[in-house]
């Protein structure tokens, strides 16, 4: 086999692997309540990561027009998935992401940041807007709340 061959088929498979990489990092879940959607992200956080995010869940609100809420899960994400992420690109990224989906009429909620990343955002003097919750079910609770509506009555 030619080494160009060999190169296209290596320049290949790496496509795919990106697209399955891409496809699992940021799964939209339609949520138990309805209007919301999930977003859990795990592991390293880095630019182009949060752009797809934010991609993802525009395309998503865009083709879904009932959906009212996002919550996006940063449990996953630990303290050394963002160590070498620069906080103050990462407080405009959440901004961008918020005000997004925002002028989509959509309620970004975000919630298990992890204390240290608080920390740091806070210490760096970065002012972001957002609503916040320790936990998915924290939000959950929340919503259900606002609703008049308990995991119960969605049977």
């Amino acid at each position: 086999m030619s080494h160009e061959i060999e190169i296209q088929q290596l320049k290949e498979k790496v496509k795919y692997y990106e697209n399955i990489i891409n496809n699992i990092s940021a799964p939209v879940i339609p949520s138990v309540v309805p209007g919301t959607i999930l977003i859990p992200i795990a592991g390293f956080m880095f630019k182009e990561r949060l752009d797809m995010i934010q991609t993802k869940a525009l395309q998503y609100a865009g083709t879904h027009r009932d959906t009212e809420r996002a919550i996006f899960d940063f449990t996953g994400v630990a303290v050394e998935d963002v160590a070498t992420f620069d906080y103050n690109d990462l407080a405009t990224e959440i901004y961008q992401l918020n005000s997004s989906l925002k002028l989509m009429g959509i309620r970004p909620i975000y919630v298990g940041f992890n204390p240290r990343f608080v920390r740091e955002i806070v210490h760096a003097g970065i002012h972001v807007e957002i609503e916040t919750y320790v936990s998915f079910r924290a939000a959950l609770k929340r919503l259900l709340q606002e609703s008049n509506q308990s995991l119960h009555s969605l049977g």
